[in-house]
């Protein structure tokens, strides 16, 4: 299967179409230290003896989860990648985007940020640089950084597992038909946010990750997906989709039909104002100075 993923240094800007992806997935979690386990050293400091490093987070997440695990300043751990010799593809222009492996990591007293990264990235090389993964990338028609790329995508977007294979299958529908991506995570990883609403000016940005106006594949992942996510990119489920949207928890549509996303995607908007008017309705201060119900 050939996929219409132009190379990093040829992505050309293209006009955005009309019919307008929206996908809303997984939020991405707010920066935490997981510490299951803690230790008292000589000193009697309770200290962490691991990391937990949850599937989607971004590389920024882990660098501020090792900074406060290993009770560093800040910007210690990302200022740190230049000299941990890691272990990246080519591919990667040195960046560790997608391959800082999501597990939990021992915490030992010598533990140094470019230890640590190298642990994650070594990992990641083991689990996604096997024939399984290979073959798999193979398969597809594109190299294992690609497949790592899609894989970030997956992860970010799809609201379960459940889903992944479908959402995998609607980025590999739309690169073979030369379409945009069209994928809200792609910008929100661009402004370093997380948002379930993409505005006229977000789709305007001006950025290698906005793949409502750039064919192809992002530059880089945009974010550290997990196992399940990966075998998603590589045996996407079958179908003809173009189109996704999560419209209430646990009821995502998919469809190759642009008129019956229009529908979804209303019902989505529509579902949003209810909850903004129920929450409305149970703030307090929506009552007037009179003690009547605000209308």
């Amino acid at each position: 299967m050939q996929m219409n993923t132009p190379s990093r240094k040829t992505i050309r800007l293209t006009r955005r179409g009309r019919a307008v992806l929206i996908a809303t997935g997984a939020v991405v979690a707010a920066t935490a230290v997981a510490v299951p386990l803690l230790s008292v050293d000589s000193e009697g400091h309770r200290r962490p003896t691991s990391l937990l490093i949850p599937e989607g987070w971004r590389s920024l997440q882990v660098y501020e989860a090792v900074d406060k695990a290993l009770a560093l300043p800040a910007g210690t751990t990302k200022k740190s990648i230049g000299k941990a010799r890691l272990k990246l593809p080519g591919d990667a222009d040195g960046n560790p985007e997608g391959y800082l492996f999501p597990a939990t990591y021992p915490l030992k007293k010598k533990t140094t940020p470019e230890s640590l990264l190298s642990v994650m990235v070594d990992t990641a090389n083991q689990r996604f640089g096997g024939p399984p993964v290979t073959a798999g990338a193979q398969r597809n028609a594109m190299n294992v950084y690609q497949a790592v790329t899609i894989a970030s995508i997956v992860q970010a977007e799809a609201v379960g597992k459940q889903d992944m294979g479908k959402v995998a299958r609607v980025v590999f529908n739309r690169l073979e038909r030369g379409m945009p991506l069209q994928m809200d995570s792609t910008i929100n990883y661009a402004l370093n946010r997380s948002t379930l609403r993409t505005t006229a000016g977000d789709i305007r940005l001006n950025s290698p990750y906005n793949s409502y106006q750039r064919m192809g594949l992002p530059p880089t992942p945009i974010a550290n997906p997990g196992e399940e996510a990966m075998r998603a990119a590589i045996n996407p489920t079958p179908g003809d989709w173009l189109y996704f949207v999560t419209v209430k928890p646990g009821d995502t549509r998919f469809t190759a039909d642009y008129a019956e996303h229009q529908r979804n995607v209303a019902e989505f908007n529509q579902n949003q104002k209810n909850q903004q008017a129920r929450k409305k309705e149970k703030s307090p201060g929506r009552e007037k100075q009179s003690g009547q119900p605000a209308k």
